[in-house]
C-alpha cells in the first residue's frame, strides 16, 4: 500500500469511527424505512455527515487521496451513512469540477440506484459540466440514452441551479431522448428540470411544454410555478 493510499485508508477509517461515535440507534428505524433501504442506517442526519467529513478531511488537499477513501467508504459501505460520506467526501474543493472524477460519479449512480445517491451525484456532474462543458456535453448525450434509467435520470438533472448557464440544447436533448418513458423517477426528473429552468427562463419552458408531449406529471411539474 502506498504512503497516499494508507492516509485514504486511515481517513476512511477516522469517519467510519466518527460516523459511529455520532449514531443514535432511535433514528436509524425510520431513516430506513423513509428510504427504502436494505442498507441499514446508523442514525446520522445528512448534515452531520457533511460536517464530520469536511472536519477530518480539511487538512487533506490531495485530489486522489480523497478519492480514494471515498471509494473505500462506498465499496466498504455497511450503513448508508457511509456512502453519505462518500458522496460529501467527492464533493469537496480538490475534487469538484475535476474531469477525470467522472467515471467515479458513474459508478456511484449505477450501484447506489437510489433517488437519494443519485440526485447528490447529479450536484457534482452540473459542476463538472461547469468546467468542462463541451467534453460533459457530449458524454451526458450518451447518459441521456442508456439502460440504466438511473444513468439518464442523473443526465436530466445534471443542469439543476446552473439558471442562466443551462445548456438549452443539452437539455431538450435528454428530455427528448427520455419523454416516452413511464418510469416515474424519470417523469419527475423531467418536471423538475423544466420547473427549475422555469425559475430563469419561464418562456423557454412554457414553449417546451406546449411542443411536446410531457406526460401529466412531467407536465404539471414543469409548470407548477407559471401562470
Amino acid at each position: 500500500m502506498s504512503a497516499s493510499e494508507h492516509l485514504a485508508d486511515r481517513l476512511a477509517d477516522g469517519i467510519r469511527a466518527e460516523l459511529r461515535n455520532l449514531a443514535d440507534p432511535s433514528l436509524a428505524p425510520g431513516q430506513q424505512a423513509y428510504m427504502k433501504s436494505t442498507m441499514p442506517f446508523l442514525g446520522v442526519r445528512v448534515p452531520a455527515v457533511r460536517a464530520l467529513v469536511r472536519r477530518l478531511a480539511k487538512e487533506h488537499t490531495d485530489a486522489e487521496l480523497l478519492r480514494d477513501a471515498a471509494l473505500m467508504l462506498w465499496h466498504g459501505a455497511s450503513f448508508r451513512e457511509e456512502r453519505y460520506a462518500a458522496l460529501a467526501l467527492m464533493a469537496l474543493p480538490p475534487l469538484r469540477g475535476d474531469a477525470t472524477t467522472l467515471p467515479v460519479h458513474e459508478e456511484m449512480i449505477r450501484t447506489g440506484a437510489w433517488w437519494d445517491l443519485v440526485d447528490e451525484v447529479a450536484h457534482r456532474l452540473r459542476e463538472l459540466l461547469d468546467a468542462n462543458p463541451v467534453q460533459l456535453s457530449l458524454e451526458l448525450r450518451i447518459w441521456a440514452d442508456d439502460e440504466d434509467f438511473w444513468v439518464r435520470r442523473a443526465a436530466i438533472i445534471s443542469q439543476l441551479g446552473r439558471r442562466e448557464a443551462t445548456d438549452l440544447d443539452l437539455l431538450e436533448y435528454t428530455i427528448l431522448a427520455n419523454l416516452d418513458d413511464s418510469e416515474f423517477f424519470i417523469r419527475k426528473a423531467i418536471g423538475w428540470a423544466l420547473r427549475d429552468l422555469g425559475k430563469t427562463n419561464p418562456d423557454w419552458v412554457r414553449t417546451f411544454a406546449a411542443r411536446h408531449p410531457l406526460s401529466p406529471l412531467s407536465r404539471r411539474e414543469a409548470l407548477k410555478h407559471l401562470a
